[in-house]
């Protein structure tokens, strides 16, 4: 792929509650940019609250792409996001502006610096024969058949059945093994980045700011939000029903928590999400800068895009 006429990129990465959403909107209003999300739950239209999605407020101070866009009952993947990322970069080039790709998930960015292994596009009648295939032989046996087509597969944790779908599908499809075709190189989506850094708070400051966080979003109405996504009656394997902080509300909808054991463990369990985003991206991208706060990180933001201020 080419480079985009115009196109400038810049990513903010860092874990849930980093300030990542404060820093891009800081920079997007001094630069006249526009912020990309690169966050998996904040795709989400039933997940306003509980993704911690941009308010009006917000979204009155600079434009937004990829917020809220999708269904809940959208099993949405990792490439639907790299296509729709795409789209909006080309956008966004195309009427002369930056933009700021702000977000916590690893894989999203990888997809931006790196590109995506060439899987194909599934058909839809096998992505139904998948899924009926799963529950008509249960997740024990649905295992063994994905690893005999393709035992590198053993990898994969046996609770999660989205992996285990798609290398199913794509065995059906094609008669190769997942493994194969990731193992080829990807074309990268964002090819002009004028900056990189990622937010890295203290632990300790971060989980505090974490179950502050969560308290304010049941305040706001966490818990009706969670109440109208149950009513919805989708299956509970979706993503959308496994996000960290709905689970555990939805859980106490269905009576099996109380709200006080829910809201323990959906901070926990923000808490845990937190540290695994660390990891990643300590050991993923461990040459992009860092900054510990939203204002440190304007400034490192700001110290990396001087140059091309002024040659521009």
């Amino acid at each position: 792929m080419a480079n985009r006429p115009g196109e400038r990129v810049i990513l903010i990465a860092g874990p849930t509650a980093s300030g990542k959403s404060a820093a891009a909107l800081m920079l997007a209003e001094d630069l006249g940019a526009e912020i990309v999300n690169a966050d998996a739950l904040q795709v989400y239209g039933d997940l306003r609250i509980l993704s911690a999605r941009p308010g009006p407020a917000e979204l009155s101070r600079a434009p937004h792409r990829l917020f809220g866009h999708v269904d809940g009952a959208v099993r949405y993947s990792v490439g639907g996001w790299a296509r729709d990322a795409e789209g909006a970069l080309g956008d966004i080039a195309a009427r002369g502006r930056p933009a700021i790709v702000a977000g916590g998930t690893g894989l999203y960015f990888r997809a931006l610096t790196e590109g995506l292994s060439q899987a194909p596009d599934i058909p839809a009648e096998i992505r139904r024969e998948a899924q009926a295939r799963f529950l008509a032989i249960g997740p024990q046996a649905f295992h063994a058949e994905v690893v005999a087509a393709d035992p590198l597969m053993t990898r994969l944790k046996p609770g999660d059945r989205q992996r285990h779908l798609r290398a199913w599908e794509v065995w059906r499809a094609t008669g190769r093994p997942l493994s194969e075709m990731q193992r080829r190189p990807g074309t990268p989506i964002a090819r002009s980045i004028a900056a990189r850094l990622v937010i890295e708070p203290p632990r300790g400051d971060l989980y505090r700011d974490i179950e502050t966080r969560f308290d304010a979003m049941l305040a706001a109405g966490a818990l009706d939000e969670a109440r109208a996504l149950m009513a919805r009656g989708l299956d509970p394997m979706l993503p959308v029903m496994k996000a960290v902080g709905a689970a555990e509300l939805l859980a106490h909808l269905r009576g099996a928590l109380s709200l006080e054991e829910a809201i323990r463990l959906a901070k926990q369990s923000s808490r845990r999400f937190a540290k695994r985003q660390m990891t990643w991206f300590r050991n993923q991208t461990p040459d992009w800068p860092r900054a510990s706060s939203p204002v440190q990180a304007l400034a490192v933001l700001k110290a990396q895009l001087r140059p091309a201020r002024t040659s521009a």
